[in-house]
């Protein structure tokens, strides 16, 4: 994919998309906790540049996964997490962008959308964690369905959706929202995390503001920036990791990176990180074209398969 043009990706992810499937993660559609939410599901076309592929939504209600199937499936499949900044989930430029080079190499991708924290579910911060959970759980229920070995799957999560992705890894087992049925019996723990530009601490002055006041607010207390730092929740139980950020990001300092990848290392958790000179933030595979960055799915991919 690294010599392909923005015309061809954009014709790939055309493709994807007419042959995609899509599934709510809740099975009665909205989530629990949407009871208590003011806001009204809207999609926001051309969000992420000048094509239909751009797309975004907010107020999310009732989340869903749009599954990207390839014709010979390697058994390993990977929830994906779009980023945002917790104020809209996109839906292409970290979704079905991704559709064409990973599927091409038999990877299944399970791109959901998620609530976000400050629209006032009933879960509050938590929402966005209580519905990759119930889809972690519920893609490891199917995985039969797609041919996937439910030991081989993993989450993939890009700048506040590697958040999300990051909170699952170091909180599968925590209790967000009450057990409904024999999918919630499921273990919610991934086989590998994969984070890219990811949010990942709440501290001050290395956090990524938006992110940070859109999921525990201007003033948190001390207990909270804890909680919601996934570096200082990883444990010897903490899937691997594969780490990746562009130095010259200027929207989510690598020091986010850095951080999870020290934590990490003091425990003994496997772990490798790619850090590229140029890139900014946000670059998807569409604008890394042109750049050393491109090649950061081969080297993903070469190192899922030595976790699974």
């Amino acid at each position: 994919m690294r010599n392909i043009s923005p015309e061809d990706l954009l014709t790939l992810m055309k493709v994807a998309v007419q042959h995609a499937s899509k599934f709510p993660i809740w099975p009665q559609g909205e989530a629990p906790g949407a009871a208590a939410s003011p806001v009204r599901f809207q999609l926001e076309t051309f969000h992420t540049g000048p094509t239909p592929f751009d797309r975004s939504v907010t107020g999310v209600r009732a989340p869903e996964i749009t599954v990207y199937a390839p014709q010979n499936p390697n058994g390993v499949g990977i929830l994906i997490t779009p980023g945002g900044s917790y104020r809209r989930v996109v839906l292409d430029k970290e979704g079905s962008a991704l559709a064409p080079c990973f599927n091409a190499k038999g990877y299944t991708l399970f791109v959901m959308t998620y609530r976000l924290p400050a629209d006032q579910h009933a879960e509050g911060a938590d929402a966005p964690l209580a519905d990759i959970q119930r889809a972690m759980r519920t893609i490891r229920a199917r995985a039969g369905e797609w041919k996937l070995d439910p030991t081989k799957l993993g989450v993939m999560g890009f700048s506040a959706g590697g958040h999300v992705a990051a909170s699952l890894g170091t909180r599968y087992d925590e209790v967000v929202y009450p057990p409904s049925d024999d999918i919630d019996h499921q273990s919610a723990r991934p086989a590998f995390m994969a984070l890219v530009y990811p949010v990942i601490t709440m501290q001050a002055e290395i956090d990524h503001p938006i992110s940070r006041q859109q999921l525990i607010g201007e003033s948190p207390a001390d207990e909270q920036v804890h909680h919601y730092s996934p570096e200082q929740n990883v444990n010897n139980e903490t899937p691997p990791v594969f780490l990746l950020h562009a130095v010259d990001d200027p929207a989510v300092k690598v020091e986010n990176s850095l951080l999870m990848f020290t934590a990490l290392r003091r425990l003994g958790v496997p772990v490798e990180m790619h850090l590229f000179e140029q890139g900014k933030h946000g670059f998807g595979i569409r604008d890394t074209l042109g750049l050393p960055a491109a090649a950061w799915p081969e080297l993903m991919m070469a190192w899922i398969a030595t976790k699974v």
